[in-house]
């Protein structure tokens, strides 16, 4: 009789690291989905279960086996091969060791997939994504996720759960911070740009990791914007503005989406049928696999949606969801639910190749150890290359929101700087939400970037933004209450003639579970800027923040603000450059700043309503206590340069390529870089279309003086919509359109398709 161990290495032929045979008999097999099939075919229900089960990193790895409880558990399921993948593992010594146990000691010795929440870069950090999007450079943006996939993979991790394409309209969402803003637009070309980061050119290169499109679908409309909350929105918003960015990502190539927390029209995304078979897989053609949210099959419990477990686990698998991150349903019912016949192998089946799939084109099939080099991990991480590349992300992500009087750019010569603000000495809080990868305190302060320019400045805190430890899995505790610093800092400023403020939200006051009722500065941070403000009226303030704030006082009564977020890594550097105009700054916003927080949600390209205004009298649609309009518009940003758009032509000749060109001219004495943007209005449609609409835009440098004349091309795609069934439509009839610095100043024109 021939010994088990034998007979699965030649009937298999599938790693490479058994002997020349085997790795013969393998090259043979070309075809990833015959390959997949083959794998398949030997592989026992129980183990087809295993491979639909993620677990979280459960032990010392490097340490003795655990002995009990749950993670003995998941120890003996690894070597039983009842773990697909697992999360929050990183370095190559542990990923190699886990991976070494499910290869070696599992049945047929499935190599495991290894994900990590890469969100904005990995050791090295860059800004937090609203932040990068406020850039406008999908180049950048791009190269941005290459750096990340680079560093994540040489610790080991070959599955990010990123990027985050949920258009975000209210800002109170914590989450805001980790995607692209409230346009479907630009957020659809984001969303594309960071999937090719971390896919790369070739999946199988041992520098690329799997990307992830999260959260399907309408996570962040959430009402009230509160994390985890009922979502309900009508077809158009789904299909017009929801679905695009996702699209996109599966035009792209992302191999897995992740579904969302939420309920759609009263049903789990994650037992969503409608978005995860007939929306996903059937009409949108991926073949790549679904994975749960952590713990979100085991929520439908508190939804009111399954009863138990096993419930939970039937509405999922059925409903197209092929990995369980952390509920425990699959592994621990999916098997009798097939033997009962509750759900078919069929569905098992495609769940499973979907994800061997991903695995073979990974390329660990033919080398499971392929992500644990020990030399990369050393010469690829945090290095001076990645260090460069987020500084410059960081430059191009901030935006200048106020320069009255040209104050900004400050001389290198300037004297008696005060600096204030305990956000400006802080290496900590820079860094932002959602980066469990890095290190605590390893960004650039803006104390210290600014020493890189010059020593005439004296630095006083003020105030705590925090009390006490942070922590990105606790609630933070804000200062409410503590004012012992401000007379240093008011005493500081007296004698100053510029004051440069760094006030904003700490990094974990953004990010998941975050969200906010007001959105003005967190604790007593207005009180210091006011107080600063009655003895020296000539401050810079520096916001640091993960969303749009309410700072309507500032902007009434300060000369000069600058939008910087929470930048990572290289933000001190970042800030200084900008500050003594070693860069220009070119951002521009990717979501609307409010006045005030009732205003939320609070987006440009909303419905005119049946009562557009303003109008004399009080009946139309508006505030009596608030202005309707912003504080700061949509695609909004200053330059040290100035800018004049002319001679807007659209030619409509050819209707499937209406094309439209217009002259933007450098008025200043300073070459500086602009965002133009086209937006178009379709005014009468079988559904009712937004006002106005981001259609393209394009970033170009411009020297003092020089003018350029760019054209853009308006195709079906940019002109049409989806009606409430779901079908494309492109409609005849009259449109407008507009090109401009922001989505409230432009040159206007119109056409008739």
């Amino acid at each position: 009789m021939i010994p088990k161990k034998w007979f699965f290495t030649c009937l298999l032929s599938v790693f490479a690291f058994a002997n020349m045979v085997q790795a013969q008999a393998y090259s043979s097999v070309t075809n990833i989905d015959k390959r997949v099939d083959s794998v398949l075919k030997l592989m026992t229900l129980t183990e087809k279960v295993g491979q639909m089960n993620q677990y979280n990193g459960f032990w010392e790895i490097t340490g003795p086996v655990p002995k009990e409880g749950n993670a003995k558990m998941k120890y003996e399921h690894l070597k039983m091969g009842l773990v697909g993948a697992v999360l929050n593992v990183q370095g190559s010594v542990n990923v190699r060791k886990l991976q070494e146990i499910v290869v070696k000691e599992s049945r047929l010795g499935i190599p495991l997939m290894f994900g990590f929440d890469v969100i904005h870069g990995h050791k090295t950090l860059s800004p937090i994504p609203l932040a990068e999007a406020a850039s406008w450079d999908l180049k950048a943006i791009e190269k941005s996720a290459r750096v990340a996939a680079i560093e994540a993979s040489a610790l080991g991790i070959n599955w990010t759960f990123a990027p985050m394409v949920d258009i975000a309209r209210d800002a109170r969402w914590g989450r805001v911070m980790e995607g692209a803003g409230e346009d479907v637009y630009l957020g659809s070309k984001i969303g594309a740009a960071r999937v090719k980061g971390f896919q790369g050119d070739d999946l199988a290169a041992n520098n690329t990791i799997v990307a992830c499109a999260k959260h399907f679908a309408g996570y962040a409309f959430a009402e009230g914007g509160r994390d985890y909350n009922t979502v309900d929105v009508g077809t158009s918003t789904l299909y017009n503005v929801i679905f695009p960015p996702f699209q996109a990502t599966v035009d792209a190539g992302v191999r897995t989406f992740m579904n969302s927390f939420n309920v759609l029209n009263g049903i789990p995304a994650t037992a969503n049928k409608f978005l995860q078979r007939d929306i996903l897989k059937d009409k949108w053609k991926f073949n790549g696999f679904v994975v749960s949210d952590w713990g979100s099959g085991g929520e439908m419990i508190d939804h009111g949606y399954a009863k138990d477990l096993k419930q939970v686990a039937e509405l999922a698998a059925n409903a197209g969801s092929d990995m369980d991150m952390e509920s425990y349903a699959y592994v621990g019912h999916l098997q009798k639910l097939v033997e009962e016949g509750k759900v078919s192998m069929a569905v098992i089946d495609d769940a499973v190749k979907r994800i061997l799939r991903v695995k073979f084109e990974l390329g660990l099939f033919d080398d499971p150890y392929k992500y644990c080099s020990a030399e990369r991990e050393k010469t690829m991480v945090f290095n001076a290359e990645n260090q460069a590349a987020a500084l410059d992300m960081a430059k191009k992500s901030i935006v200048l929101l106020k320069n009255d009087n040209n104050l900004l750019p400050l001389s290198k010569t300037q004297k008696n700087i005060a600096v204030i603000g305990a956000l400006a000495n802080d290496k900590n809080s820079p860094l932002g939400s959602w980066r469990i990868g890095s290190d605590d305190n390893t960004a650039i302060s803006v104390v210290e970037g600014l020493k890189q320019y010059t020593s005439n400045f004296t630095y006083a805190k003020g105030a705590d933004v925090v009390i006490g430890k942070t922590s990105f899995i606790e609630e933070l505790n804000i200062n409410e209450k503590d004012t012992s610093g401000f007379a240093e800092a008011i005493a500081l400023a007296k004698k100053s003639s510029v004051v440069v403020m760094v006030l904003g939200e700490h990094g974990f006051q953004s990010g998941e579970g975050r969200s906010r009722s007001k959105l003005d500065l967190p604790g007593v941070q207005q009180q210091l800027l006011e107080a600063v403000y009655k003895v020296n009226k000539n401050i810079v303030l520096v916001l640091m923040n993960g969303r749009p704030l309410a700072i309507t006082w500032a902007d009434e009564h300060l000369p000069a603000i600058v939008e910087a977020w929470q930048l990572g890594t290289q933000t001190g550097n970042a800030v200084a450059q900008v500050l003594f105009g070693d860069y220009n700054p070119s951002g521009k916003l990717p979501m609307t700043f409010p006045r005030s927080v009732g205003q939320e949600p609070l987006y440009y390209s909303h419905y005119s309503t049946g009562r557009p205004g303003p109008k004399d009298l009080v009946f139309w649609s508006h505030y009596m206590d608030e202005s309707y309009k912003p504080l700061y518009p949509f695609g909004y940003g200053l330059s040290y340069a100035k800018f004049a758009y002319s001679n807007l032509a659209v030619n409509d000749a050819d209707k499937a390529n209406i094309k439209v060109s217009v002259t933007i001219t450098n008025t200043s004495k300073v070459a500086g870089e602009e965002v133009a943007q086209l937006y178009i209005h379709d005014k009468f449609a079988s559904v009712v279309r937004p006002v106005k609409e981001l259609k393209g835009f394009e970033k170009l440098m411009l020297k003092a003086g020089e003018s350029k004349t760019i054209t853009f091309t308006l195709t079906n795609k940019e002109l049409g919509f989806y009606n409430n069934d779901g079908v494309f439509l492109v409609e005849p009839g009259e449109f407008e359109v507009m090109v401009g610095t922001n989505c409230s100043e432009g040159l206007s024109s119109s056409f008739v398709l």
